[in-house]
């Protein structure tokens, strides 16, 4: 039930900030809540008019989308449908270095500089208008209401990125008390400030947790390890994002925190694009955003039950447009609808990263779980990192706190990752104290630069 504190931080408070900061969310929220339940054909005619008011104004107003058009012989009349789409060339993240100014529309209103956390290189810098922010708002809203939560319900954030951990002020400080939200940065978990984690947790006893699902997993197996009992909290959801969520993740978390799982799928810079619900679909947010699935090498849109790479059309972009935007990201759309009646398409599986994926010497593809599953599975490895420098060579970063690394555990690793990636493939190890996240605070279990 509700309490009375989350109905009025949710009715009046929220919305009164997003007035004040000029927002559309609220009532956003509202239609999105309203349009998941029509029938799909309702809100596919409903995306491919809004697909063309988007298209319309970005060659109206945007100079790279005239350009480009003009470029090759199209009009905005061309684009039509979801279909049309695969006309337009791709978006990717040089185009948006190398065309920052001519991709801002010459009517946008205010707009804030962003950045993506640059956890597989270079950090992408990009503009958001409050159509977006207002409309990822409600995307967001919308799917935390689908597990009986609400904003005002007391939270609890794990977060690495710097401009959320930047922006402690008084202000931030202040709204996050009222909305009973507490941030923990998720940068630096050594096992003392784990234990303290956890004990906060435990007293603050949060309806909702929010992060990494890497942190919530480290956290789980401490827990676990120590014998600190979580799942007597009333934890109703534990919502993870911005980093792969695997199988043996989710079933830890779940264990310890005695609460389900939520996965959420988007970034910074492709927007909210699908949340779990509560029975176990990954739902697009599709009244807003285009996805196309499409062969990463040959650039072709694929059919549902397929995978390849996501590429994202956002229609509340239109002040600095991403259109066919490549997210790097590979996943499969679903041709089955979910249980739960909600008519918005689902994403069957998220796979990550092209550059989760490892190539054997034989120049198959697998998915760098293969190799992962080699090494959760040795008594010991505390932590690990894999980072497939070359067809021809994989170095592994272990943590093993027991001393020096056993040259039978180095064959043992040596032989299954040789019996995946070839045995003519050299395999070295490096022994550290930690294995640091990356710069957004992220972790990454796979890094393959044969496929980057």
């Amino acid at each position: 039930m509700t309490s009375l504190y989350t109905k009025f931080i949710a009715t009046i408070i929220f919305p009164l900030q997003e007035y004040l900061k000029k927002h559309s969310s609220v009532r956003r929220r509202g239609e999105l809540e309203q349009s998941q339940w029509l029938p799909l054909s309702s809100l596919q005619q409903q995306q491919a008019e809004k697909l063309q008011r988007f298209i319309r104004s970005a060659c109206q107003h945007v100079p790279y989308y005239r350009n480009t058009l003009q470029q090759l012989g199209l009009t905005a009349a061309d684009i039509q449908s979801v279909a049309d789409l695969a006309k337009l060339p791709f978006l990717t993240k040089d185009i948006i270095r190398q065309q920052f100014d001519q991709l801002k529309a010459d009517n946008a209103g205010p707009l804030k500089r962003f950045n993506t956390g640059g956890s597989s290189g270079q950090p992408l810098i990009f503009l958001l208008g409050n159509e977006r922010v207002s409309h990822d708002v409600a995307a967001k809203w919308r799917a935390t209401r689908w597990w009986g939560v609400d904003i005002g319900d007391k939270e609890i954030v794990a977060w690495g990125s710097p401009i959320e951990l930047g922006a402690q002020d008084r202000v931030r400080i202040f709204r996050d008390v009222l909305f009973r939200s507490q941030l923990i940065a998720a940068f630096d978990l050594s096992e003392q400030k784990q234990l303290a984690f956890l004990q906060r947790i435990r007293d603050n006893k949060p309806k909702m947790l929010f992060g990494y699902p890497s942190v919530y997993h480290l956290l789980a197996q401490t827990a676990q390890k120590q014998g600190i009992a979580m799942n007597d909290l009333g934890i109703k959801v534990v919502f993870v994002t911005s980093e792969r969520l695997y199988p043996y993740q989710r079933e830890l978390i779940e264990n310890v925190f005695g609460a389900p799982v939520a996965n959420g799928y988007g970034g910074r810079d492709a927007g909210f694009i699908a949340h779990q619900c509560p029975a176990g679909g990954m739902h697009l947010s599709f009244e807003d955003i285009v996805v196309e699935i499409v062969d990463p090498a040959s650039g072709a849109v694929l059919p549902a039950g397929q995978a390849g790479e996501i590429v994202v059309t956002h229609l509340a972009t239109s002040e600095f447009p991403f259109i066919r935007y490549r997210t790097g990201d590979i996943a499969t759309l679903s041709p089955q609808p979910c249980s739960c009646g909600r008519s918005l398409p689902l994403l069957e599986s998220i796979e990550g990263r092209s550059t989760d994926f490892v190539v054997a010497a034989d120049g198959t593809m697998m998915h760098g779980l293969a190799l992962i599953y080699i090494l959760r599975d040795i008594k010991g490895v505390a932590a690990f990192k894999i980072v497939q420098e070359s067809l021809l060579h994989t170095r592994v970063q272990l943590v093993w706190p027991d001393g020096a690394l056993p040259p039978a555990v180095q064959q043992q690793i040596q032989q299954g990752f040789q019996a995946r990636l070839g045995p003519q493939v050299q395999i070295t190890f490096e022994q550290l104290d930690e294995i640091a996240p990356e710069k957004s605070g992220k972790y990454r279990y796979v890094i393959s630069k044969v496929t980057a």
